[in-house]
C-alpha cells in the first residue's frame, strides 16, 4: 500500500514538471549577445553554428564519464556477461 502512494506521488509529480515549463536562458551572455545581433539572412547560418557549438560542449563530458564508467567497470561487465551467458 505503501508503495502504491509513493508511485502514485511519483507520476503525479513527474507529470507536473512535464506539463508546466517555462522559458529559461541556456546560453551564455556573449552567445545570447551575438545571437540576437545576427539578423537577415546571414542570422540563420550563425545561430545553427552557435547552436552545434552549444552541443559539442554539452555532449563532451558525457562522453567522457561514458569512457571513465567503461574504463573502471569492463571487469565487473566483463564478469556479469560470463555468468549472464552462462545462465542462459
Amino acid at each position: 500500500m505503501n508503495r502504491k502512494r509513493y508511485t502514485t506521488s511519483f507520476v503525479l509529480l513527474l507529470t507536473f514538471v512535464l506539463f508546466t515549463t517555462t522559458n529559461s536562458v541556456a546560453q551564455c551572455a556573449m552567445c545570447k549577445a551575438v545571437a540576437e545581433n545576427a539578423t537577415g539572412d546571414s542570422g540563420y547560418g550563425l545561430a545553427n553554428g552557435l547552436n552545434n557549438g552549444i552541443l559539442l560542449l554539452m555532449a563532451i563530458p558525457y562522453v567522457l564519464l561514458g569512457t571513465l564508467f567503461f574504463v573502471f567497470f569492463r571487469k565487473q561487465i566483463g564478469g556479469f556477461w560470463r555468468s549472464f551467458n552462462q545462465i542462459h
